[in-house]
């Protein structure tokens, strides 16, 4: 767990210097892709699928409620729903691959996408209002899992957020995880 721990410690001390959102995804980015540049920290409770939804599992919140850090793991063929986070954030691939499909809602309210990145371990991308926020994530394989951490600027838990309909239609939710205990990242 030493390698979450510094990452949690340099995020933090990163949040101090810097107010900025394009700075703190600048900085941000740099600092998820250590992370997620090397494969053995992550324990393997906080990287099991579920077999018919992905899940999502809460790593740290700092103190302040500054930002938060998740483990994703998808599931062969796993997606979510076309959403958006309200706050920035980091999605930074650990294991396997992931798409990101980007959308717009056009002033009909119709969604309109993009087209979809295919994310590989060690990528990290950026969503935010400001540079785009609303996507659909999925897992690039039909037959293995994948896996990414997540930060987002606050706890996830207590954040509005919409998922939305193919017509536009936005419905609230906040973040759920599936975990009942936080990694013990202090024992070092």
């Amino acid at each position: 767990m030493r390698p979450l721990h510094d990452f949690v410690t340099r995020f933090a001390a990163m949040l101090g210097r810097h107010q900025a959102e394009p700075d703190i995804l600048h900085h941000g980015a740099a600092l998820l892709a250590g992370l997620v540049a090397r494969d053995d920290w992550l324990p393997e409770e906080y990287a099991q699928p579920h077999a018919e939804h992905y899940q999502s599992y809460l790593l740290h919140c700092d103190s302040e409620e500054r930002f938060s850090v998740q483990s994703f793991v998808w599931g062969p063929g796993q997606f979510t729903p076309v959403h958006d986070h309200t706050v920035w954030g980091l999605i930074g691939v650990l294991r396997g691959a992931e798409l990101n499909q980007p959308y717009n809602l056009t002033p009909d309210g119709a969604q309109k996408s993009g087209p979809a990145p295919r994310l590989t371990p060690g990528i990290v991308e950026a969503v935010s209002p400001s540079i785009g926020d609303i996507h659909r994530v999925s897992n690039a394989f039909e037959t293995q899992n994948s896996v990414s951490i997540h930060v987002y600027g606050g706890n996830l838990a207590r954040i509005n957020r919409h998922v939305f309909a193919p017509d536009g239609t936005a419905q609230a939710f906040t973040s759920g995880f599936a975990n009942t205990r936080l990694p013990n990242i202090w024992a070092i």
